[in-house]
């Protein structure tokens, strides 16, 4: 069981579902309803192509050090840690367990919460060219993405989408470093 002092686990639950916004015309920035950035993204492209290293800022505490870093350790697998990759603090592991054309899947695997690698703290399951990301924790939904529909419109643009969180123990940066991992860097 997760102390209350684990950095996946908020203080004090969330009372109602926060709204957070992703855009692909702004990828290093997630922003609240009223446009406020709340947390800020810096890649890291090591290799030729891929993405090595995100790091995910609290907006608010610009001079602060990194929340949380990500660090891809092969085409399936993602590792995160508390601050920096140099401190060794590991977070969270994650691991895809399916990467179908429409389909996608991961299990969340936090560290300090379960000793056994069979058992997955968090899954998430959705279709990364919806923009449609679902995040269980057991049989709960914890956050999920959507587009922005719009009445009257017919094509509706996938640039920009919404991440709720709902209510509970899961710490929002935690949730904003897996939808970064579940989009695989392609917000």
């Amino acid at each position: 069981m997760a102390k209350s002092s684990d950095p996946a686990i908020c203080a004090a639950p969330l009372p109602i579902p926060v709204d957070l916004f992703l855009s692909k015309k702004h990828p290093d920035h997630v922003t609240s309803s009223s446009g406020d950035i709340i947390f800020r993204l810096s890649r890291q492209y090591l290799k030729s192509s891929s993405i090595d290293k995100i790091v995910l800022h609290d907006a608010a505490a610009a001079a602060a050090g990194p929340l949380i870093s990500i660090h891809r350790v092969n085409k399936e697998s993602w590792q995160g840690f508390k601050g920096d990759i140099g401190e060794q603090d590991s977070l969270f592991k994650v691991q895809r367990t399916l990467n179908k054309l429409r389909r996608t899947e991961f299990k969340v695997f936090l560290v300090g919460e379960n000793s056994d690698e069979s058992n997955a703290s968090l899954e998430m399951k959705g279709f990364p060219f919806q923009r449609s990301c679902t995040i269980y924790k057991g049989n709960t939904i914890v956050a999920q993405t959507s587009l922005m529909h719009k009445l009257h419109q017919i094509c509706v643009r996938r640039g920009r989408f919404r991440l709720t969180i709902f209510p509970g123990t899961v710490d929002p940066s935690l949730i904003v470093a897996l939808i970064v991992i579940f989009f695989d860097g392609r917000i």
